[in-house]
């Protein structure tokens, strides 16, 4: 038995979570935007949108996890920005948060999407924010609900596959 991805999103009857860390705000405020923008295109409702606030990028998987284990959650959407320093501390951070997030999806079963920009420059932030690069919170959201759609999917196939 083959099980296939949709071909577009599709977020009519889904609740998703945004969280969206407050650092670097002038991006991440349009990575959440485009997020929105993609799942409202998607045929969801802006009531079925939840927006959280992260302090930073590491604070993403945290937040992130308290709704992803929420039973009225279909899919989490982490959205972020590290730039690289004069040391490797953004490193350690972008390890840390995409480690955690896929654990965290792993574990809840719940997709956890990676929004979380790691550029060397705010030029190319801003590129990657609605610029010449497109909109990452909208990749985002965009595979959150292709993935949260697998997952239900995969949930209905019965045991031992077709019959």
């Amino acid at each position: 038995m083959r099980v296939s991805l949709p071909i577009q999103p599709n977020a009519y009857g889904k609740r998703v979570a945004i969280v969206t860390s407050r650092y670097h705000d002038s991006v991440t405020a349009r990575l959440a935007d485009g997020a929105v923008r993609a799942f409202l295109a998607a045929g969801g409702r802006e009531e079925d949108v939840i927006r959280a606030d992260a302090p930073g990028s590491f604070e993403l998987p945290v937040i992130g996890a308290a709704y992803a284990r929420r039973p009225d959650i279909d899919a989490v959407v982490t959205l972020g920005l590290v730039l690289q320093g004069e040391t490797t501390h953004d490193r350690y951070i972008c390890d840390s948060v995409a480690q955690a997030i896929q654990d965290l999806a792993l574990e809840t079963g719940t997709p956890v999407a990676f929004g979380l920009l790691t550029c060397q420059s705010m030029e190319q932030a801003e590129a990657r924010a609605g610029g010449s690069h497109g909109n990452k919170g909208e990749e985002a959201m965009n595979a959150a609900l292709l993935a949260a759609t697998a997952v239900e999917g995969a949930r209905r196939v019965p045991r031992g596959g077709a019959r």
